[in-house]
């Protein structure tokens, strides 16, 4: 029994620790790659510009930056290099260079889609109702046909290979993200709409899409006000 206990405060001791706000942005796909390999992690949320002042001092943030994840006795910095780090570690990234290249060429992809919602909440009113068109339009027309195309190709469950990798779960992400604005977006897209039941199911995942779990909200104004307070936005 003691032994057990031990065990379990080293493991405590070992999550990885997120640095970010309280809200999606840059962490978000981290969070979803963790859950995903099963790794618990702890969150520390940036809310006042003196906890930013603080990593600063300390030198924990190498471009002045936040993500940054404390992991394996690491600082990590910049979102791309945090995510193939985990993907690398966990078996998600494919099994040759080349299965590798194709993962990075996706979520590249994704991440183009993707970070027009980040830059969603910051613009000004009359500038959010064409940015929701414009994501619309990309998903229907750039993006989603790609990944259709790809699975139908392919012949296989995943989009790389015949097994999980961070690419699959970068595109469920997206896929939600973009529900989120047009619920029937995948209406002309069947694989896709398979896919997404299909990568919903996997256990983890499934417990990450479920209340409670630390899956984050649509951005709000509180989120915004913070982010532009810690990083002096104005």
């Amino acid at each position: 029994m003691r032994a057990y206990f031990i065990f379990r405060i080293l493991n405590m001791a070992g999550k990885p620790k997120l640095y970010y706000f309280n809200g999606r942005g840059k962490m978000e796909s981290i969070r979803w790659l963790l859950a995903t390999v099963g790794v618990e992690f702890e969150e520390v949320f940036l809310e006042k510009r003196e906890q930013y002042e603080a990593l600063l001092k300390e030198r924990a943030l190498l471009f002045q930056q936040v993500p940054m994840v404390e992991i394996d006795g690491m600082k990590l910095v910049q979102s791309k290099a945090i995510l193939q780090y985990i993907a690398r570690k966990h078996n998600l990234y494919g099994k040759d260079l080349k299965e590798s290249v194709l993962i990075d060429m996706y979520v590249e992809g994704t991440t183009d889609l993707m970070e027009l919602f980040m830059s969603h909440p910051f613009l000004l009113p009359e500038d959010k109702e064409k940015n929701i068109e414009l994501i619309i339009e990309k998903a229907k027309k750039r993006y989603f046909p790609v990944y259709e195309k790809v699975l139908q190709d392919h012949g296989e469950n995943f989009l790389v290979g015949n097994k999980l990798s961070s690419a699959d779960v970068q595109l469920l992400e997206a896929i939600l993200m973009v529900e989120e604005k047009s619920a029937d977006i995948l209406s002309e897209f069947p694989l896709l709409q398979a896919f997404k039941e299909r990568i919903s199911k996997i256990p983890t995942i499934k417990a990450f899409l479920q209340p409670g779990s630390k899956r984050k909200h649509q951005p709000d104004d509180t989120y915004v006000a913070t982010v532009r307070e810690v990083l002096r936005m104005y």
